[in-house]
């Protein structure tokens, strides 16, 4: 393994002759996120005279997952600063370094809460929100122009207004459009859209921050019928093999009214070559209705940790700190169009004249429900596939979605194993 690291290493400046630590960072390994992440990393070497080198890992989350947990079961410090995904601080926790005096109240106010909300494992920060992500409602602004009608607040309008153009496109001669695309295939990405059905209806989010299964309940049932009755009428059934791409391709080609995705989508809708350049807009997702229905978008994103079996971990805290600062996060922001977790960002100038779009997104991020990975922690993943399972179930009428989660909820509870995760 640490053969393996070696290769995979590489050694971005010179070391001075006076540099007192040399550091290993593992962060994005394509794109622009590799790009912005290597030239923070540069800048923090220049400042305090540190060596820092850059380990390439798998691109795929559960390879680079997979890679993680082996070498912190090992106490390897052959990392020292990890970006995770915004559901592995609860399976990863044991491992990392504790953050939470190195973020003081001010620091902390300026964030948004679903961020530390979600990086807290047993009252200790155990990563830093480093770049954020929640899901948006693409919509065709011409479209709802032409036929005048307003960005729907709720699922029910949705429904009536997807339906409503779809029919009259088709009418028209456009007999590919549908009314609403979402990433509807069995895996993670159901888990994200189903627990925004959810949680907008007030139905929770599918496990307590106390630890308790809270799916099985009639406001749930109630989103995920109103789902399920989609197919087929607004949706296209080939939605439940769908992904963030395939729901995009859709929706760019110009074969849809309503897309549900994260904001990595905007810039792409909007390149010169798109079919839909200049005609979509973006909305917080609708909610459902009734006393405790709400505007929520799933959260995403990425942190960066401090392996505890780091050689150097004053230094690696240090480099956490300098990499989610504003200022990096600001600049990261303008070049990359990364979503900031400081919240005063969506109102600085620079940021927007950038990136008008990010207007739209504080609200996303105020409202975003986090996924119950930190409260069941090394079972997330267990969890989240049962659930997306039950969801694809109901989908696909293979069981009502009250009986869908009735099972859940049993087999959830004997994941458990007893009253604590």
């Amino acid at each position: 393994m640490h053969r393996i690291l070696a290769l995979l290493c590489t050694v971005l400046f010179a070391q001075p002759a006076s540099a007192a630590v040399t550091l290993t960072l593992s962060c994005g390994s394509v794109g622009i996120e590799a790009q912005l992440c290597r030239e923070g990393a540069e800048a923090w070497a220049r400042e305090t005279g540190n060596h820092v080198a850059m380990v390439s890992t798998p691109s795929g989350s559960t390879e680079r997952l997979a890679l993680y947990q082996q070498l912190l079961a090992a106490r390897s410090g052959d990392i020292d600063v990890l970006q995770i995904d915004v559901i592995w601080p609860g399976i990863l926790a044991a491992h990392l370094l504790d953050l939470t005096d190195r973020l003081d109240a001010t620091s902390r106010a300026a964030q948004f809460p679903a961020n530390i909300e979600n990086n807290t494992v047993d009252g200790r920060l155990v990563a830093m929100p480093w770049f954020t992500n929640a899901g948006l409602l693409y919509y065709r602004r011409d479209l709802l122009e032409a036929h005048g009608l307003p960005v729907p607040e709720t699922w029910e309008a949705l429904s009536a207004t997807a339906k409503r153009i779809m029919n009259a496109e088709r009418a028209a001669g456009q007999d590919r459009m549908w009314g609403f695309v979402f990433q509807g295939r069995a895996y993670e990405g159901l888990t994200v859209n189903a627990l925004e059905w959810v949680a907008s209806h007030g139905g929770g989010t599918i496990v307590a921050p106390d630890g308790q299964i809270t799916i099985d309940n009639p406001r749930a049932a109630t989103a995920l019928t109103q789902a399920a009755g989609w197919i087929g009428g607004i949706v296209p059934q080939g939605v439940l093999n769908y992904a963030e791409e395939e729901a995009r391709a859709v929706f760019q080609s110009g074969n849809a009214v309503f897309m549900r995705n994260w904001p990595y989508a905007w810039p792409l809708m909007n390149a010169a070559d798109s079919a839909v350049h200049g005609r979509v807009g973006v909305a917080l997702l609708p909610r459902g209705t009734g006393e405790d229905a709400r505007h929520v978008g799933t959260l995403g994103g990425e942190q960066l940790a401090v392996s505890r079996y780091s050689r150097h971990p004053a230094e690696a805290v240090e480099l956490v700190l300098y990499l989610t600062s504003r200022a990096e996060q600001k600049r990261r922001a303008i070049l990359g169009a990364l979503n900031p977790t400081i919240r005063d960002l969506y109102d600085d100038p620079q940021v927007l004249a950038a990136n008008p779009f990010f207007r739209t997104l504080r609200e996303t991020f105020e409202n975003a429900v986090a996924r119950p990975s930190s409260v069941t922690r090394g079972r997330y993943n267990q969890v989240s596939a049962q659930f997306w399972n039950a969801v694809h179930a109901v989908l696909s009428e293979r069981g009502t979605a009250a009986e869908v989660l009735d099972r859940l909820d049993r087999s959830l509870i004997r994941l458990r194993r007893g009253d604590t995760w």
